[in-house]
């Protein structure tokens, strides 16, 4: 697809290079020339046709981070001139660099590191390209022992390192002052800003941790020092309230305030238990998602957790996902393992009698919970876990029917995101690689690769919805569509994934009887709706901000009598509303009253009923939402209709 927010290209008219090009233009910091990104001082050639990056631009965002990698690696040299330089590239967001042979990173020290970028910043060095040859690196490289490996390797094995990959030159970028004075140089392959003075107030460091060379925990252990970087300080500004705000949002601390949900350690790390509470909301979603399904057209089954292993070399999951499945169990020699997907046992399914093509689409649906050996490093409260509760579904269908199955799949996800209350999505369209260099990663023939690539792109084209494309993102087996939602803060998640299989159907030897009496194999469509309950937990407490909307909240509504000869009253208008299927506490605690208003807004109860003398006089309640707003002396009938009904409406609005 084509980025409309890029810039128009620019043909060349005279020899110079791209500075005097755009000397007019100073929120342009780099070029793109045949698709590669080039530095503003490249020299160009007339007719030569080139596109400026914007600073603003996310190649010039990205640009303008790793440009910062550069002057705080200078920084920290300052301090420790014995250090042991790493890698230091972009990431999304912001950028980091690794060092050994420094001080344990301290919040004192960061503060000392950002003073001094500071200072080079204002400096004004301007960052120049280098060629060297591999002699010469190793030569000029000689004290930077990580360095020297990249040479030898090309960069080899470290996640975003700079080193010219698979070229035939290395490159250096020197910072010089304006006196033309060298005072720090990186083995890099750019580009780079300019000139320091572009990366102006925008950054700041973040955070510190430890991390392997090339990731590796038998290496050595470094010092990782992270920072963001945007183009005014405004950006910056506007970046920090938006992690501050997410920071308030965080599903973990939430979880813990709300009594939602654990990770016990003697469980072991990505193996969440949930709490009353939580597990209310939990039971909500699944009974609201299981009827949805049913309603459109799923059969509900049921599978185990373990399977031999022999099943998953049938499938093709063994050896291609072997490492993200747990080691396996033995039985008298007789391997098991956890299963990490539902598919190949819904397929036993489908095989388990002959099946006509009356039948399809077949669509076959179950709460399947997985386990998949994601390393510690990863897990991330409820949003990486270790074991996975999918709506996984699974349609069988004839290949002309693929694209409508698809097509009634988004649909249905679409319209079930929407009732949790997410409203913003794209789509991401995850293909083979385009260059065929992973093709080893990948079963199947071109041409079924080609046909499968074809029916999703025109399906996500009908959706409506802007997409965009993920080469070499497809699973092994086949293409998926994967829908991203974003959140109350603008957060992208990626959710639902849709996978057509042409693959699975094969190895296992799934056919239909066709209208012609002949045995035909079936397409298979893999479909996860929220792609799994405790991730999708964890989403909806951070979209919220853990205030669920009424139909979902654990606790929909709380009773505070004024004061203990009230607290009859109180029981029985809760008793009315359970009888209507109102979830409802009385708080008969011994706090004192406004405490007891301030725990229920604390504890984000959609509905606080406060009842005194003057209410029971009157056979009234009084509201308080959560707003902070209040509705006094309403009748208890009223009342009770009027949660009853807005619980039943489903809104993800508060009452107003």
């Amino acid at each position: 697809m084509v980025d409309e927010n890029r810039e128009a290209m620019v043909t060349v008219s005279e020899s110079g290079t791209g500075t005097d090009l755009f000397a007019e233009r100073k929120e342009v910091v780099a070029l793109r020339i045949d698709g590669e990104l080039r530095d503003l001082s490249t020299e160009l050639t007339p007719g030569q046709e080139v596109e400026p990056i914007l600073i603003t631009s996310p190649d010039g965002l990205n640009i303008l981070r790793h440009s910062c990698t550069h002057v705080m690696a200078q920084a920290v040299q300052d301090i420790f001139p014995d250090v042991n330089l790493g890698i230091g590239p972009f990431i999304e967001d912001g950028f980091y660099y690794d060092f050994g042979n420094i001080d344990s990173v301290t919040p004192e020290l960061l503060k000392e590191i950002e003073k001094r970028m500071k200072r080079i910043v204002k400096e004004g060095q301007r960052f120049e390209r280098r060629v060297i040859s591999e002699d010469e690196a190793r030569v000029e490289l000689a004290q930077q022992p990580y360095k020297l490996e990249l040479v030898t390797t090309k960069g080899g094995g470290a996640e975003g390192a700079s080193v010219e990959v698979g070229g035939a030159e290395l490159t250096m970028y020197d910072n010089i002052r304006r006196d033309g004075t060298r005072v720090w140089t990186d083995l890099c392959r750019g580009p780079h800003l300019p000139s320091t003075k572009l990366i102006g107030n925008g950054f700041a460091l973040t955070k510190f941790s430890a991390a392997y060379w090339k990731g590796d925990q038998d290496n050595d252990q470094l010092q990782r020092i992270y920072g963001t970087a945007w183009a005014s300080k405004d950006d910056l500004k506007a970046y920090q309230d938006r992690m501050a705000e997410a920071a308030r949002r965080d599903h973990r601390k939430l979880g813990a305030e709300l009594d939602l949900f654990s990770f016990p350690e003697e469980l072991g790390a990505g193996l969440p238990v949930f709490h009353p509470k939580g597990g209310i909301v939990r039971r909500v979603m699944e009974d609201y998602v299981r009827e949805a399904h049913i309603k459109s057209g799923f059969l509900y089954v049921s599978t185990p957790h373990i399977s031999r292993e022999d099943l998953f070399h049938t499938s093709g999951h063994l050896p291609y996902y072997a490492d993200g499945m747990f080691p396996p169990m033995d039985d008298e020699g007789q391997k098991y393992y956890m299963k990490a997907m539902n598919c190949p046992m819904h397929n036993l399914i489908f095989k388990s009698r002959g099946r006509s093509y009356r039948e399809l689409p077949l669509r076959l649906f179950e709460f399947g919970t997985v386990y998949r050996n994601e390393k510690s490093g990863v897990l991330q409260g409820l949003t990486r876990v270790r074991m996975i509760t999918q709506d996984d579904s699974h349609s069988y269908c004839m290949p002309e029917q693929a694209a409508d199955e698809i097509n009634h799949l988004l649909n249905f996800i679409l319209s079930l995101l929407r009732d949790f209350g997410l409203n913003e999505f794209y789509l991401e369209l995850s293909t083979r690689d385009e260059d065929g260099k992973k093709k080893d990663k990948f079963i199947g023939t071109d041409e079924q690769w080609e046909a499968a690539t074809e029916v999703l792109r025109k399906c996500a084209a009908d959706a409506g919805i802007e997409t965009v494309l993920d080469p070499g993102g497809a699973a092994f087996y086949g293409p998926k569509i994967s829908i991203q939602a974003r959140d109350a803060i603008g957060r992208t998640w990626q959710l639902s994934t849709i996978q057509y299989d042409f693959n699975q159907p094969e190895r296992f030897g799934l056919h239909y009887t066709g209208p012609d009496g002949s045995h035909q194999q079936p397409i298979m469509i893999h479909a996860a709706k929220f792609g799994s309950f405790e991730r999708f937990f964890g989403i909806l407490v951070e979209h919220y901000a853990g205030a669920f909307p009424a139909w979902l909240a654990p606790e929909q509504v709380r009773l505070i009598p004024v004061a203990e000869a009230f607290d009859d009253y109180c029981h029985e208008i809760a008793d009315k509303l359970r009888a209507r299927g109102v979830r409802v506490e009385v708080d008969l605690s011994d706090d004192r009253f406004g405490k007891k208003i301030r725990n229920a807004s604390k504890d984000k109860v959609p509905f606080t009923l406060i009842a005194g003398g003057d209410d029971k006089d009157a056979g009234a309640v009084s509201f308080r939402y959560r707003s902070g707003a209040q509705d006094n002396q309403v009748p208890v009938d009223e009342a009770v209709e009027r949660i009853v009904q807005h619980i039943a409406s489903h809104s993800n609005e508060d009452y107003a």
